[in-house]
This record gives C-alpha cells, sequence and structure tokens, in this order.
C-alpha cells in the first residue's frame, strides 16, 4: 500500500515538474540572446531574484529525488530477498533416475573393445 501510494506521488511529480520546466523562458530569451549579445547585463548574466516558477522547479526537483529514493528502497525490501535464483531451478532437485551410461568410444587406433559377456554392470549378477 506504501509503495502504490509513493508510486502515485512520483509519478505526480513527475508530470509537475515536466509542466514546470517547460513554462519557463530560457536565459537568452530576448532577441539580443539571439545574436550573441548580453546587452546592458552583467558579465555572468542577470542574476534576478528567484520567480515563483524557479521555486516549483526546485521544490518538485527535490520531491522526484526523494520519491525515487523511497521507491528504490521499498522496492528492493519487497523484492524478496531470502531466497535465490539457485533455489528454485530444477536442477537443484535430486535426481529421480540415473543417467545413461556414456556409449564406449573406439580409439584412435580402429581397434574396439568389447565388454565380456554378463549382466549390466549397475544389475546384480543372476543368482545360480
Amino acid at each position: 500500500m506504501l509503495y502504490i501510494t509513493v508510486l502515485l506521488i512520483h509519478i505526480l511529480v513527475c508530470v509537475f515538474l515536466i509542466i514546470v520546466v517547460l513554462l519557463q523562458s530560457g536565459k537568452a530569451a530576448d532577441l539580443a540572446g539571439a545574436f550573441g549579445g548580453m546587452g546592458s547585463q552583467t558579465a555572468f548574466g542577470p542574476r534576478g531574484s528567484a520567480t515563483l516558477l524557479s521555486r516549483a522547479t526546485t521544490f518538485s526537483a527535490v520531491l522526484f529525488m526523494l520519491t525515487s529514493l523511497s521507491l528504490s528502497i521499498l522496492a528492493t525490501r519487497n523484492a524478496g530477498l531470502s531466497s535465490t535464483v539457485l533455489e528454485g531451478s530444477p536442477a537443484s532437485a535430486p535426481a529421480k533416475s540415473k543417467p545413461a551410461p556414456a556409449a564406449p568410444t573406439a580409439p584412435a587406433g580402429g581397434q574396439t573393445h568389447t565388454l565380456p559377456p554378463g549382466p549390466p554392470p549397475d544389475q546384480p549378477a543372476p543368482k545360480k
């Protein structure tokens, strides 16, 4: 429930941050800025008081970072870190049947060796 609430707040903050950033005008929005001139402004540009849009941008950016951090913490808590990937794999389950024996291969000289007649090695010998 907490995760969903933080996620909804995060989505609303994202939309608000996008709108506030798009509403702001750039530093060189006047005609002199288009040609590279700063007019009668100082060497590093104007540094006026913070407007309502710049304060809203700062507030929403901080809130965005906090909700992002909160979502990552909540996601790792809900991930169920007590189990591992290997615990659920079928390879870790005990084998129910024995694997088939490997077929004999011919040696490099071309001669083949055969097993002596009798029962297979994994079965007991018949009683006489």
